[in-house]
């Protein structure tokens, strides 16, 4: 019934249903047919468990929506990507765009804010290069759903802040990996998309007759910000989280906890290292925003609440979607067939590396979401891959980074929002971009996890 149950969430989730209602619904199907009362299995363990992801996660999701919308609104993210397209002009439109979407999310600006800021100087420059357009979805997907949102280490997308929960570990975690990864996914994606855009052109294909989304030139336009004063949040953003995470918080003394204790409040026994990669996310995006707002206030002026509100109303359906998806999960590893699953990954403990990427690739793939699967996954079995992780002698780093960059393979299915979303974006279809899309944000990134697990094999640096 599990697996009916599994088959029957990526269904809805590919007919565009909100998981946010059927997530409870084939959890308590498959709770009901594991003999469980479906009331409890409700209230007790579902909502339990997606309150505790909303506790946890929350300010990350909040944070981060707010401050791509104040990019978006102050024109910072359009400066910087329109900045480089310029500089490096339409001989080299892919790697433009590419770089573009790449120092944007790898700031903090969230993905779906990238797409759709970069896609009108994606559009343009391809036009003028007369490169197939259809070429446009995979370019913007290489620069926003893949080395920069799971690998590069430090990111401050929620795909890399998900597993220090489980872990003890940080943003910077396993940063070897992470590099030799990212390098990985970027060099061989680029390699894929000019191999297509030579091929079409051989063939005689431009640019192409669109009209569905096409974006208009705009002679009315305001002057974009200054670009030094547009990167640097982003910068900010990096180097503060670096310098807590790494530096700051660690030295914090566990006795600051004992005042939440004494309130009784519904949570676990914690320590610094446990919470302090959040908390300094946490601060280090709120300095960004400050600093996003401060910088372009002549240009915010009168957007302000806009922006602030726009970006935090956004990121409740953000993380209620993912934490439907864990309350899902956890009613799942506690119905008995959960053994039959757990018995199957633990055939692989003795690379535990390589069990924590199956399984979080697999429910990514079935759920349609990076952050949802992955989030599955550790909530099942995270206790499990750390223990046989520690009796191999595996830095638990390496679970964290490959946690990560497995969340970023399977999850671009057809079905993914993040897909369908850009693709709504560029008016293209699945026929005609998702193999693109699928090569540089599914394949590559899938191997590359592979290639992360043999880097640290046979080198030994996380």
């Amino acid at each position: 019934m599990i697996i009916v149950s599994l088959i029957g969430l990526m269904y809805v989730a590919y007919k565009g249903y909100n998981v946010i209602l059927f997530a409870p619904v084939f959890a308590l199907l498959a709770a009901a047919a594991g003999g469980w009362s479906i009331m409890p299995a409700y209230t007790e363990l579902f909502m339990v468990n997606l309150v505790g992801y909303v506790k946890s996660y929350f300010p990350l999701f909040m944070l981060g929506a707010v401050f791509g919308k104040v990019m978006d609104e102050t024109g910072a993210a359009k400066a910087i990507a329109h900045w480089i397209v310029k500089t490096l002009g339409p001989s080299r439109a892919i790697i433009s765009v590419v770089l573009s979407c790449a120092i944007l999310t790898y700031g903090g600006v969230s993905l779906f804010v990238v797409a759709f800021a970069v896609y009108p100087l994606a559009a343009a420059i391809f036009r003028e290069g007369n490169i197939p357009k259809r070429l446009v979805p995979g370019t913007i997907a290489l620069g926003a759903f893949t080395f920069t949102m799971t690998a590069l280490p430090g990111t401050p997308q929620i795909q890399n802040a998900i597993p220090m929960k489980y872990f003890g570990t940080t943003t910077f975690a396993a940063p070897w990996t992470g590099i030799i990864a990212a390098l990985f996914m970027f060099f061989v994606g680029i390699a894929w998309l000019e191999y297509r855009r030579r091929k079409a052109m051989a063939a005689g294909e431009g640019y192409g007759n669109h009209t569905k989304n096409e974006p208009e030139k705009k002679t009315n336009e305001g002057p974009l910000p200054n670009v030094a004063l547009s990167i640097l949040p982003l910068l900010i953003v990096l180097v503060l989280n670096y310098i807590l995470s790494q530096k700051i918080i660690p030295t914090w003394s566990n006795d600051m906890l004992a005042d939440v204790a004494k309130l009784k409040l519904a949570m676990g026994a914690t320590t610094i290292s446990a919470v302090g990669g959040n908390w300094a996310l946490i601060i280090a995006l709120v300095v960004g925003i400050l600093a996003a707002i401060g910088f372009n206030f002549g240009t915010l002026k009168g957007k302000t609440a806009k922006a602030l509100n726009e970006g935090t109303i956004g990121s409740l359906l953000a993380v209620m979607n993912t934490a439907s998806e864990v309350g899902y999960g956890n009613v799942i590893k506690s119905l008995a067939g959960f053994t039959v699953i757990s018995t199957a990954l633990s055939g692989l403990k003795a690379n535990p590396l390589l069990a924590e990427s199956v399984s979080v690739n697999l429910l990514a793939g079935v759920t349609g979401s990076a952050s949802g699967g992955m989030s599955i996954a550790l909530e099942a079995m995270g206790k499990q891959f750390l223990e046989w992780a520690n009796a191999a002698n595996i830095n638990p780093e390496m679970l964290h980074r490959i946690a990560s960059i497995s969340s970023g393979g399977f999850d671009t299915m057809p079905h993914n929002g993040a897909v369908i979303t850009l693709l709504a974006i560029t008016g293209m279809t699945h026929k005609e971009s998702y193999i693109d899309i699928a090569m540089v944000s599914l394949v590559i990134p899938v191997i590359s996890g592979l290639l992360g697990i043999l880097w640290y094999t046979v080198t030994g640096l996380a």
